[in-house]
């Protein structure tokens, strides 16, 4: 009976989606790895009402925030096959089978928020969310994730020999990965759903995020130490099942394209403010903060990174996103 129950369900779902295709109306399931009050479902909120003030109703979008449909690597799965339609996750996991990507992760490639915003608007953020088309993905907006600073309960981070034998929560990105193998830490990646509870039992001793990322999450519940190191940016790409993307008039597809923009747009602007107010609060709920560590005792380490991706795909693309800053 339960087996035909679900087989019943799911020939009315079909039967559902099936009839608002036909009447011009599309749902769209779009997935996400933030908390109730990260930033990004902020934003992903506000783009969803654009697209329905947009298209007159015509799409609607259902979100799932905090991971719900599964952690971070899931979701692109998911999307990849269209079982989700849009998915937004950190650009780490898009690089497990998309390694040019792995650009936008090298440590220390960006100066600030504005050379950020000028490489990811210039040819360069094109050709890489294009890229994602090879993979059954389209890319519709850069969001995301932001500038990683380091915490951990061990001790403060204050320069590069700080970080000897710290077992660190990482992203799977190799870029990260190698950096702080170079760094002298143990650099350990698991998904971000894991994090709160391997720190609170010490199964890891530190992690590396964004400060809005750290605060809305609680790490400074089990984290002593934070050290405002900024040692990379990650971005979080929007992306969509490209068949389902393919399936929308011109139309349609120019109204995901400026509502994901928009949304993209706010997240950073709202990771500004934010960032400035928890770092206030963090450092009023106990967390030690090291404002200025010594950058320059990181360099051969990023150095190296930066000249293992020249060697695999050249160096053009550092250099165009040097020159832009």
């Amino acid at each position: 009976m339960k087996k035909l129950n679900f087989l019943s369900a799911t020939v009315l779902s079909l039967l559902y989606s099936a009839s608002l295709s036909a009447a011009g109306m599309h749902e769209l399931a779009l997935s996400h790895y933030g908390s109730p009050t990260d930033t990004v479902t902020k934003a992903t909120e506000f783009m969803a009402k654009r697209v329905k003030e947009l298209s007159n109703g015509r799409i609607t979008i259902k979100l799932h925030p905090n991971s719900e449909l599964g952690a971070s690597g899931t979701q692109i799965d998911g999307t990849r096959i269209g079982t989700i339609d849009i998915v937004v996750v950190g650009n780490p996991y898009y690089t497990t089978f998309n390694e040019r990507l792995n650009l936008l992760d090298l440590p220390f490639l960006f100066k600030n928020e504005s050379h950020v915003e000028k490489v990811l608007n210039s040819e360069v953020g094109e050709n890489l969310l294009k890229s994602l088309e090879q993979y059954g993905l389209k890319g519709l907006a850069f969001y995301e994730i932001g500038f990683r600073d380091i915490t951990n309960n061990k001790r403060q981070v204050t320069s590069v020999k700080d970080l000897s034998h710290l077992k660190l929560r990482t992203t799977p990105n190799p870029a990260h990965i190698a950096a702080f193998k170079e760094w002298g830490a143990n650099p350990t990646p698991m998904p971000f759903n894991e994090v709160y509870f391997s720190l609170k039992t010490g199964v890891i001793d530190g992690q590396e995020n964004p400060i809005h990322h750290i605060y809305n999450n609680n790490l400074q519940e089990v984290q002593k130490y934070l050290s405002l190191t900024h040692h990379a940016y990650t971005a979080a790409p929007m992306a969509m099942n490209l068949d389902r993307f393919n399936s929308l008039d011109k139309e349609e597809q120019d109204i995901l394209l400026q509502a994901a923009k928009e949304g993209a747009d706010l997240e950073k602007n709202l990771n500004i403010e934010e960032n400035k107010i928890y770092l206030e609060k963090l450092k009023s709920q106990g967390m030690e903060v090291e404002v200025s560590p010594d950058i320059t005792s990181f360099q051969d380490g990023a150095k190296k990174a930066w000249d293992a991706y020249a060697n695999k795909f050249g160096d053009q693309e550092i250099n165009k996103i040097s020159e832009l800053k």
